[in-house]
This record gives structure tokens, C-alpha cells and sequence, in this order.
């Protein structure tokens, strides 16, 4: 919602979601701890929430640009507010935020201690890949013209 510009209002929301309460297409309840207010998700949604909570940290990294719906740095998180647009990345590890890069030029910046070796991972992590092919047709960007090197006739 901090991002959002045509809001509705929250007491028009909470009449909605409380009717899907009363219906049981979702709960309601605080399932995340730390926040405040009123917390609504899927049914299923509660199970998952309690598996992740039992599983131990796998160090699984997961890079989004900062116009992604899940740029949630500094907004739900401590520090300051990552702005989003799609040059910024983020870099989550086991879903905590762990490194950002502002810019497409600038450096990386590190939320938590890190060694070098995982320095190197992070860095690596928050480069953007390629645009996968069924993408970059739809984005136009067609496909380089063969050379001799890389066509196999």
C-alpha cells in the first residue's frame, strides 16, 4: 500500500475481507510476528506459513528488481526504502533480505555481515540474467543473425 496511488480505503477493504472470513475463503489472525493489524491470508496459506517456520535455512538466493511486488526493503523491513524501479536489485537469502544494488552502475550494498566468499555469491546473484527467449520476443529484441561460428550448416 505504501506504494500504491489509488487507494481504497482500508475500512472498505477490512468489510470485504471479513465478509471472505465469514465465508471461509480466507483466515484471518496475526500469522506473521512483528507486524501489526489485522492479517488475512488463504486457508492453505496458513499450513505453508507453519512448514517454512519448521524448516531449517537452506541458503537458497533469490535476486528480484526493485520494481518487483516483493520489494518489501524498507517497508516491512528495517532500513531505508529501496526504491522501485526495475534498475534496482534485491537479493533475498532463505526470504531475508540480504544485499541490494541501486543503479545499474553502482555497487552492492550489504544488510547483513557477510565473508568474502559470500560476497562473491552475492555479487554474482544480483546481476541480471539474460531475458529468457519467449520474453525477449515479446519484449522485440530479436535474436542475433547467425555467424559461421554459432550456425551449424
Amino acid at each position: 500500500m505504501t506504494r500504491e496511488t489509488l487507494l481504497t480505503p482500508w475500512r472498505d477493504i477490512l468489510r470485504v475481507y471479513r465478509r471472505l472470513e465469514a465465508r471461509g475463503e480466507i483466515r484471518g489472525g496475526r500469522f506473521v510476528g512483528g507486524f501489526s493489524g489485522e492479517q488475512y491470508a488463504l486457508p492453505e496459506a496458513v499450513g505453508l506459513l507453519r512448514s517454512v517456520r519448521r524448516e531449517e535455512p537452506r541458503g537458497d538466493l533469490v535476486a528480484l528488481s526493485g520494481a518487483d511486488p516483493l520489494n518489501l526493503v524498507g517497508i516491512v523491513t528495517p532500513g531505508d526504502v529501496l526504491t522501485g524501479v526495475a534498475t534496482n536489485r534485491i537479493l533475498y537469502r532463505d526470504g531475508i533480505p540480504v544485499a541490494i544494488k541501486e543503479g545499474a552502475g553502482s555497487g552492492e550494498r550489504y544488510l547483513v555481515e557477510v565473508t568474502p566468499d559470500e560476497r562473491e555469491r552475492f555479487k554474482s546473484a544480483l546481476v541480471r540474467g539474460r531475458v529468457a527467449p519467449l520474453v525477449r520476443t515479446y519484449l522485440g529484441k530479436s535474436r542475433p543473425a547467425p555467424t559461421a561460428a554459432t550456425d551449424p550448416r
